[in-house]
């Protein structure tokens, strides 16, 4: 897919992100004085000692908070502020030791497909490099097998700059053919999940590691997935679909911010997007501080669940605002 035209100023802005994960000092404790950073070649940041604040693009305040610096041109801040604010959080000292963010793109009446299964594209350009950002982001992306049927995805980072993460397909019954992409293109260290029961001798499925993962429930037990993922050096997860593989993690408390991005477009009796256990009032709802991000003509709508979990009144109906990461 054509990125599309504003994709060069973007890569400069997506520079800032790739810096910060690649600066090892963001994943420790929040500052207690002010700490500066300048962007260096190949998206690098270094620190700034403080009479140097003047060339630093980028801020962290002692709050664990992010903020422009003044060598970000002001021009460039307000183009900065909505992408930085999507995923700086993810640099917070709660999330920086491993972090679970799930995505779905839909339609305005909460389809992610059509009845046929057609998703291609119900979002636009624009949250298509979102998801390739998140995959670069993270240090394993996660889809369930209905994704690989219906969109034989390739999972890469193909149209940003970045790492491709490891590819974890979830097949509780291995019923997947081996001819898919993810399992024959060698782009990436691919691990097919699935029952004990259905792991058989062989360890390998294509090119993908066989890794046999406890059941709950007749599905995959997802705390032991992610246990079992954590063993192998993969904290960042990134489960991209599709609806009932997000569905599942939400419902088992396995996601720390849950992203929706909706399209300007009526599908009809399509497949649904979240589908959680039925409530009897808006009092049992899961309600979750959330940030509105514009992405071309769609919006991008992100739940922090993690701190819905943790506040006592979350489901009150009272607001609150996420601060972690702010810019």
């Amino acid at each position: 897919m054509n990125p599309g035209p504003s994709a060069a100023i973007d890569d400069e802005l997506w520079a800032l992100v790739l810096g910060l994960q690649r600066h090892a000092a963001v994943a420790g404790a929040a500052p207690t004085e002010p700490v500066a950073y300048r962007l260096e070649p190949r998206w690098g940041l270094s620190p700034l000692q403080p009479d140097e604040h003047r060339g630093a693009v980028l801020i962290q305040d002692p709050d664990g908070r992010w903020r422009c610096g003044p060598a970000l041109a002001k021009g460039r801040r307000a183009a900065a502020r909505p992408l930085l604010r999507l995923y700086l959080p993810l640099f917070s000292t709660t999330l920086a030791p491993g972090w679970t963010v799930a995505h779905l793109g839909q339609s305005l009446d909460g389809c992610i497909a059509t009845h046929s299964g057609d998703s291609c594209f119900v979002t636009g350009v624009e949250n298509i490099r979102h998801l390739h950002r998140m995959r670069a982001l993270a240090d394993a992306v996660i889809v369930g097998a209905g994704t690989v049927v219906s969109d034989d995805p390739r999972l890469t980072t193909r149209l940003v700059p970045g790492p491709s993460p490891v590819r974890v397909i979830i097949d509780p019954m291995r019923r997947l053919a081996d001819h898919y992409r993810v399992f024959q293109d060698g782009a990436a260290e691919t691990l097919l999940c699935c029952s004990h029961e259905h792991a058989g001798a062989r360890v390998r499925h294509g090119q993908a590691e066989v890794v046999p993962v406890a059941t709950k429930a007749g599905s995959l037990d997802l705390i032991g997935l992610k246990s079992e993922l954590r063993g192998r050096g993969l904290r960042r997860l990134f489960v991209e679909g599709g609806g009932v593989t997000v569905s599942r993690f939400v419902a088992a408390g396995a996601v720390d911010r849950l992203q929706v991005t909706v399209a300007p477009v009526l599908i009809g009796q399509g497949r649904p997007g979240i589908v959680l256990p039925r409530v009897s009032s808006l009092s049992e709802a899961l309600r979750a501080p959330a940030q509105v991000v514009a992405m071309g003509e769609d919006t991008c709508y992100e739940l922090d669940l993690g701190t819905a979990r943790s506040r006592p009144d979350a489901n009150s109906g009272s607001k609150s605002e996420s601060k972690s990461g702010s810019i």
